[in-house]
């Protein structure tokens, strides 16, 4: 463990992403499904919503010969597997699957999974680039107004102390002042100028992260599922945490924890996308979480149990206060999938 003070985005690269001890690359390790749950752990319909809205990207790219499909934070392939199990037969033999991860491939993963440790290069594939919490994961910066009410970098040991470090400029002072002014009052002065505690995390390279996927596409459709906020309401103490065994833990960048914080997806969005919730992308696509009809009991009892667990866990994926509230960007390159977003009905 070293006593070195740095600002939390070099701190998190370094936990999550050391070659060695790396949270996520350590060798051997559960990867996310040991200590949290997304929507892709939660229940298979997740992978059919993909699998359905893959299908749609490829009538608009009129089926074309090769398809990709990119997991973006692919953990250990859990979506894509279950996304190639969901497709008509005819379609996987077109689809070329992608994995983006930065740890190891896991063993015994499906052979048709291409394994990659960075995003396929600029304007490279056709088809869905899908990123299910991946920008969360993507390290930033920290800061926090001191008692002069100057928004200055928070720096932080790996054992978790912090203080505060020198006043944010240029860029980084700028995308604050633009994607996380708090609510003013007449005559105030917008980040990074503001109350004492004030806390925010600058997104600036989880735009640019954004784009760099978005770009890897030649034509087709790009998908970011995560947590997010909104200009308007951004948190005031902002939201960096850590998750351990399933459990929220204060964040502490020394490799034994995860450390996240929601995403501007807001800031990351670019002319043509759209924004949604999880909650009426996912029913757009046709999960919708009611229960089977009573009926059904009587006719087929063992039809009704079925059709009452994909309900729950239809219910689960959807719940606006849940994982139904994440949200949803989407965004389109060529025009054919931009007319795919005109007819989405979420």
């Amino acid at each position: 463990m070293t006593s070195e003070w740095c600002g939390w985005r070099d701190a998190t690269e370094r936990a999550l992403y050391g070659a060695e001890d790396g949270f996520y690359t350590r060798p051997g390790g559960p990867g996310p499904a040991g200590h949290f749950r997304t929507s892709v752990h939660a229940s298979s319909l997740y992978a059919g919503a993909v699998a359905a809205l893959l299908l749609r990207v490829d009538a608009a790219l009129g089926h074309p010969e090769e398809l990709a499909l990119v997991d973006v934070g692919a953990g250990r392939g859990e979506l894509l597997t279950g996304v190639l199990a969901a497709l008509p037969a005819a379609v996987a033999a077109r689809v070329r699957p992608f994995a983006v991860e930065r740890a190891a491939r896991p063993e015994g993963l499906d052979p048709r999974i291409g394994w990659l440790g960075e995003l396929p290069a600029a304007g490279s594939v056709t088809g869905l680039l899908f990123a299910n919490e991946w920008l969360d994961n993507v390290p930033v910066d920290v800061v926090e107004t001191g008692a002069d009410g100057v928004a200055r970098r928070v720096l932080v040991r790996a054992d978790g102390a912090e203080r505060l470090g020198d006043p944010v400029g240029g860029a980084d002072a700028e995308w604050l002042r633009r994607w996380w002014a708090p609510p003013l009052e007449a005559g105030d002065a917008p980040w990074p100028v503001g109350d004492p505690g004030l806390r925010a995390e600058i997104g600036r390279p989880r735009d640019e992260a954004w784009a760099r996927a978005v770009g890897s596409l030649r034509a087709g459709l790009a998908v970011a599922a995560d947590y997010a906020h909104e200009r308007g309401d951004r948190p005031l103490f902002g939201t960096l945490t850590g998750f351990r065994d399933g459990r929220e833990v204060r964040p502490v960048p020394d490799g034994s924890c995860d450390i996240t914080a929601h995403v501007a997806l807001d800031a990351c969005a670019g002319p043509s996308a759209r924004r949604t919730t999880q909650r009426a992308a996912l029913r757009a696509l046709g999960v919708d979480g009611r229960r089977p009809p009573l009926t059904l009991a009587s006719a087929d009892p063992a039809a009704y149990v079925r059709a009452l667990g994909a309900a729950g866990s239809a219910a689960e994926l959807i719940d606006p206060a849940g994982l139904g509230g994440f949200g949803w960007l989407l965004e389109p390159v060529g025009g054919r999938c931009a007319a795919l977003l005109e007819e989405w009905d979420g």
